[in-house]
């Protein structure tokens, strides 16, 4: 259903009421989609695949007291359990207790289930993180030019993987590799929290994930992914810790998570100026759906700023983002090359932001110096509809790039309520051209010209393929019994 054009007070009133109602159900551990009675034998869960064989990490002298490492029990794990995938596959259950791990690595036809009284824990001793290569979209890593550390949970060259539960929790234990990232202690780039490559059929869901080293969930040149019902939780002044980074990545939906990060909440991704340009490989067909944001210095969701591939036929609707910097921010630089393209965003609700629209075309960081200064980047055909916005510093800040300017911009039906002590430039546009109608406050006149659909702007009726992608009820025995 499309926001009214005149909301009522009532109606923005009911909004706020269903933030804090959601961030209630968020305190409590309540996540959709599973039914886990305490009382029960059995948990129901939703998954791409159900599998014919079950172990538990303690099959593999796994110790749950926060202190034993359990790095070999999950390894271990993984190497027998990989024996079972042309049988079924297999389903890997981390029970209550806390379960200190560095890095492991998943194999194909596996569900990794954490209880919701579990706990990894990542290991704060970094032999227990082996090193891998560099990104080929990157060409160097994002702290460091040498090579990065393995993330704690990883899987490259995958099918069909699930990681989920009822709502069990993975801790990065940030603080230790936050503090040596301020005191420029690495020479290589901090691990993320989970990361998938060059797989398809990836489903990550239902888990409450806090503190990671760095970004805590990315997903790279892989395909069909489902990631949803997330609680992401990190200190706001945490250093790039981005919630959800999908990368190069085809056909995937992102829905129902709520984020509080020191960094994005999400990040579109597609390579890194002449690596990015070489590998050629685009994110496209992207859901995002049904997310909470908090991230003051930060957007809720970034297109960008490393899109040399190319970001094309992004989805986003039902956003809800609360003292944040900026809704959905586009962000490039000479240099880029690549394309951000078919971008469509309703029905977002805004509090307390520095802006509504954000768009940056000289967003200066660039992994060497050997980029091409003639790459320049196509920002084209970006649509934005049925947005309220209220305690708002700055309408919009739209910079394009001179010679290479931003087009088809269009935004409708938007009414944006302002700080007490407003500024007096509300849209600031430069190298930007598009249209717009219903805005309140009046855009800028690169974007004066009206929308010609009476409409408004578009937004696609047909459906995505990972939409059509229904999951399976899994049982699992509930270990708590």
């Amino acid at each position: 259903m499309d926001l009214p054009h005149k909301p009522t007070k009532t109606q923005i009133t009911a909004a706020r009421i269903s933030v804090v109602i959601l961030l209630a159900l968020v305190s409590l551990g309540s996540v959709d989609g599973k039914k886990s009675c305490p009382f029960s034998s059995y948990l129901e869960f939703p998954a791409i695949s159900c599998r014919k064989h079950t172990a538990v990490l303690t099959d593999f002298g796994g110790i749950g007291d926060g202190v034993t490492s359990n790095t070999n029990a999950f390894r271990e794990a993984m190497e027998h359990l990989s024996t079972l995938a042309v049988d079924g596959g297999a389903q890997l259950i981390v029970p209550p207790g806390k379960w200190l791990t560095g890095s492991f690595n998943l194999t194909s036809h596996f569900t990794l289930f954490v209880h919701k009284d579990a706990q990894i824990l990542a290991s704060q001793d970094e032999s227990e993180w082996p090193l891998v290569e560099v990104l080929p979209s990157y060409g160097r890593g994002r702290d460091a030019p040498d090579g990065r550390f393995s993330s704690l949970i990883f899987g490259t060259n995958l099918t069909d993987v699930v990681i989920t539960g009822n709502n069990g929790t993975i801790d990065g234990q940030g603080s230790y590799w936050w503090d040596k990232f301020h005191k420029n202690e690495f020479n290589v780039t901090r691990p993320y929290m989970i990361e998938i490559m060059y797989s398809n059929q990836i489903q990550i869901s239902n888990l409450t994930l806090v503190n990671s080293p760095s970004w805590f969930v990315h997903p790279i040149y892989s395909r069909n992914v489902i990631i949803q019902g997330l609680t992401i939780l990190a200190p706001i002044d945490s250093p790039n810790t981005d919630g959800i980074d999908p990368d190069s990545c085809i056909n995937t939906r992102i829905e129902d998570c709520f984020i509080v990060s020191g960094d994005d909440c999400i990040a579109v991704k597609s390579g890194w100026d002449q690596y990015g340009i070489q590998f050629g490989m685009p994110t496209e067909d992207l859901l995002i759906r049904r997310l909470t944001c908090i991230s003051p210095d930060s957007a809720g969701i970034a297109l960008g700023s490393e899109m040399s591939g190319g970001i094309r036929n992004v989805r986003i609707e039902n956003v809800t983002a609360i003292n944040t910097q900026s809704a959905v921010r586009i962000k490039t630089a000479i240099g880029r090359g690549g394309y951000v393209k078919d971008i469509f965003v309703r029905q977002m609700f805004l509090s307390t932001m520095k802006y509504v629209f954000w768009m940056t075309g000289d967003y200066k960081s660039h992994p060497d110096e050997k980029f091409d200064p003639k790459a320049l980047p196509e920002i084209k055909n970006i649509n934005y509809r049925d947005v309220v916005a209220e305690n708002v510093t700055y309408s919009a800040r739209l910079d394009g790039i001179s010679g290479d300017p931003f087009t088809d911009i269009c935004i409708s039906n938007i009414k944006i309520g302002l700080t007490a002590k407003q500024k007096k430039l509300q849209w600031n546009c430069t190298n930007v051209e598009g249209y717009s109608s219903d805005v309140v406050p009046p855009p800028c006149a690169p974007l004066a010209k009206e929308v010609v659909s009476s409409d408004g702007c578009p937004f696609p009726e047909d459906r995505l393929p990972i939409e059509d992608l229904k999951l399976m009820t899994c049982v699992t025995k509930n270990h708590a019994t």
